[in-house]
């Protein structure tokens, strides 16, 4: 997950109203952007109808991260990944915002009515937002490792945080993360690698994100079925806050996946889209044909 320096001394912020102008189409390949408030999101999109999976990265790549499993997403849904502002060939952002405003700005664009929200780390907390904002839009909830606003950092999170703020070589630093990818996946983490070193912007821009309340107690108010998946190998803190959630969350369910860190979907591809579209599909969440 990509922490800003803020993070380090207490806890994170995350977290402006859209205008969109683009026509939507049925069926949108790479290289498609939306504009948001003088920024441009880029996405990718296969499918149509007015549902659809949205797929949120983490703060440590951007949404190529979602490369192994996109096929598999797209064979059976309607289904976006975007990147975020800074990430990707997105745009930077020039001014603070509200992140979970930028997912209401694609669904109108897309003319989506409700989504699938399958969100990683940041991105998870970025659907929390946008989940208690906006419930209506929301079907389901997938949170990947989420991370929360509100729930403070640990010591030893803050620590773990050091290497990527310090090191001269913040991509390898992150490449050689042990939570990130287990150690033994050496496959998984010279594909986190490439990614890293493909878009080096992706850790260097500033996310000028503006503060959202807590998520705590608000989730509690939640109804839409809600998947927490948590990594084996993932940082106390992460496992931390998928207890809470799905303590917090009402009917919400937790799965921690054996011998995965904090992007399992590098890790073990295949397992990860059999846990999520089971999820869906046993919600009633409707596949292409």
């Amino acid at each position: 997950m990509r922490i800003p320096a803020a993070a380090l001394l207490l806890a994170s912020i995350f977290g402006t109203w859209f205008t969109s102008a683009q026509t939507p189409s049925a069926t949108i390949g790479p290289g498609a952007f939306v504009e948001v408030d003088g920024a441009r999101l880029h996405y990718e999109e296969c499918g149509s109808g007015p549902k659809a999976v949205i797929l949120l990265h983490d703060g440590v790549v951007n949404s190529a991260v979602w490369d192994d499993v996109w096929p598999a997403f797209c064979k059976q849904f309607h289904t976006i990944r975007y990147d975020r502002r800074g990430y990707g060939r997105s745009t930077a952002t020039t001014k603070p915002y509200f992140e979970a405003d930028d997912i209401a700005a694609l669904l109108l664009d897309r003319k989506i009515s409700q989504a699938a929200l399958v969100a990683s780390s940041h991105g998870g907390n970025v659907a929390l937002n946008f989940a208690l904002r906006y419930p209506a839009q929301v079907s389901d909830l997938v949170l990947v490792g989420p991370a929360a606003e509100g729930f403070p950092y640990s010591e030893h999170f803050i620590m773990s945080q050091m290497p990527f703020q310090n090191s001269k070589d913040p991509v390898e630093a992150r490449a050689q993360s042990t939570y990130f990818i287990l150690l033994g996946h050496d496959a998984a983490r010279e594909h986190l690698r490439s990614l890293l070193m493909a878009s080096p912007q992706d850790h260097k821009h500033d996310d000028m994100p503006l503060p959202e309340k807590p998520v705590f107690p608000y989730v509690q108010d939640l109804r839409m079925p809600t998947l927490i998946l948590i990594g084996s190998g993932d940082l106390a803190d992460n496992q931390a806050v998928a207890g809470a959630l799905v303590m917090a969350i009402p009917g919400a369910a937790r799965i921690v996946v054996p011998d995965t860190g904090h992007l399992m979907y590098l890790e073990k591809p295949e397992e990860f889209f059999s846990l999520v579209s089971r999820f869906l599909i046993a919600h009633g969440f409707q596949t292409n044909g």
